[in-house]
């Protein structure tokens, strides 16, 4: 992954530590995580008007709107990871590396 993109993820992370208010680290580190669960919510109800599966609701989403949902899974996570990792990026390359390594190769 780009280092451009942990500066950023870190970013985030420092402006919600500073702004996120009064709380422990072990809150932060829960709500971080909790967070993630937020964020999915949202995909999966956006999925599900791409797919008109909510009769009151019908087609009330797009594919883009899943991207956009499926992005902010994506950066919430990461910035989880930062909060609860002293080295994000090396925890996730390690991990990423470990799964394609279990990958058979055709």
């Amino acid at each position: 992954m780009d280092v451009c993109t942990w500066t950023e993820i870190t970013q985030l992370r420092e402006w919600l530590d500073e702004h996120g208010g009064d709380q422990t680290e072990q809150e932060r580190r829960l709500l971080r995580v909790l967070a993630i669960g937020s964020e999915f919510g949202e995909a999966a109800r956006a999925v599900h008007g791409v797919l008109g599966a909510n009769p009151k609701q019908g087609c009330s989403h797009s594919w883009s709107d899943v991207r956009t949902r499926l992005c902010a899974v994506i950066v919430t996570a990461m910035v989880a990871l930062d909060t609860v990792s002293g080295d994000a990026a090396h925890v996730l390359d390690v991990h990423l590396g470990s799964l394609v390594d279990r990958t058979p190769q055709s």
